[in-house]
């Protein structure tokens, strides 16, 4: 891996170098837009609809829209103010628990490598983080942009994950829950579907069906083999009422345990 940021890491008074990386990476497969016709890719241009011309960067402003249609214009140096000073540091700003942030805070997710004669104090960190139970809450600034971010041990590194700012949250108040009281005996079912459900996740086990579909697909066309599509049946499946559904669900995975343990 190619590291994207090369710094410090501050705790306390003190600073430990580090070295970046991506740690994830979308595999979404994209299709470029073709000329039905003669297959040359589609171009997109930069084009005025009042002048009905294309413009050139330099005739570009930005401009901020507060009213459907209706804009205040900044220039570059009007913005240049608000811009983040280039920092190379994170600071840690506290320690919590990584129970007290809801996954739906973050964001994206780095691995952090102690850079140069950072070994020892990176090791430190790590281990007190491990024993302590704790996640580190701090600020880093990634190409202009100031971020929270919350530092912890993953595996053998440590990681590093921006989270959002709460005013980013958007706020679900005025969505309706649902206020459906719940039966007893429903409730014992569902709890023991999930009872039945549970186990230590494994990762390995899960794949994206449609990319690997996507990808035979690709590889097919490729080589030039027939593509044969088999249809679904035709045919509406019959509504289950939820006891039967719950019902049917748990003696189905039942039986796949009893499966599983008879082939172990």
């Amino acid at each position: 891996m190619r590291s994207m940021w090369k710094g410090s890491l501050s705790f306390g008074l003190v600073n430990i170098p580090v070295r970046m990386y991506t740690a994830t990476q979308a595999k979404d497969i994209r299709f470029n837009q073709l000329h039905r016709l003669c297959h040359t890719p589609i171009k997109y241009e930069k084009k005025c609809p009042t002048c009905g011309r294309a413009v050139e960067s330099s005739e570009i402003v930005r401009g901020y829209q507060y009213e459907t249609g209706r804009y205040v214009i900044f220039e570059e140096e009007e913005l240049e103010q608000f811009s983040e000073q280039t920092s190379h540091t994170i600071d840690i700003l506290r320690f919590v628990d990584l129970q007290e942030i809801d996954p739906i805070y973050f964001d994206k997710t780095y691995y952090l490598e102690p850079a140069d004669t950072g070994g020892k104090a990176y090791a430190l960190l790590q281990e007190a983080l491990f024993r302590s139970g704790k996640i580190a809450v701090a600020r880093i600034t990634i190409r202009s942009k100031a971020s929270l971010a919350v530092v912890r041990v993953y595996d053998s590194v440590l990681a590093l994950e921006t989270i959002f700012y709460p005013d980013e949250i958007r706020d679900h108040a005025q969505l309706a829950p649902a206020r459906v009281p719940v039966q007893d005996r429903e409730l014992q079912m569902a709890l023991s579907l999930i009872a039945s459900l549970t186990e230590p996740f494994q990762p390995d086990q899960y794949q994206d069906e449609r990319r690997l579909g996507l990808l035979e697909l690709i590889e097919a066309k490729i080589r030039g083999r027939e593509i044969v599509q088999i249809e679904p049946a035709e045919g509406e499946v019959p509504a289950l009422d939820l006891m039967a559904a719950l019902q049917a669900s748990l003696q189905a995975q039942q039986a796949k345990n009893q499966g599983f343990e008879v082939r172990h």
